[in-house]
């Protein structure tokens, strides 16, 4: 398992210093859970390996990460109520965007799959 949490923080590591290094705009840690999603696809695992059984870990205990946020909008709560309007028209306009997004998307596979003989 320690091994697995050592390869987790390695990938984010090298995700964290290519970002800065190469001075793109992504976040190192996505580019870290690429890398480690590419270390997976090569490998191929073991359900018992370290590899699978420390992201199972964390994954289980999820609901803990969420704690520092929900923390953190309770501290800047006076904040969030004095911007309500403007969060709440970027949140509606957001949700609209992914939803017709995924209404286009999923049209369209239905005709292309339709089409198939």
């Amino acid at each position: 398992m320690l091994k697995g949490l050592l390869a987790l923080l390695g990938c984010q590591l090298v995700g964290e210093l290519a970002v800065r290094l190469t001075g793109i705009e992504f976040p190192g840690p996505v580019v870290g859970m690429l890398l480690f999603f590419g270390v997976l696809q090569l490998r191929r695992p073991a359900e018992s390996s370290g590899l699978v059984a420390a992201p199972t870990l964390l994954l289980r205990h999820l609901h803990l990460l969420f704690v520092p946020a929900g923390v953190g909008v309770v501290v800047y709560l006076h904040r969030i109520a004095e911007d309500a309007l403007p969060l709440a028209a970027g949140l509606w306009v957001s949700w609209l965007l992914g939803f017709v997004a995924t209404a286009l998307v999923a049209d369209r596979l239905l005709r292309i799959f339709r089409e198939r003989p």
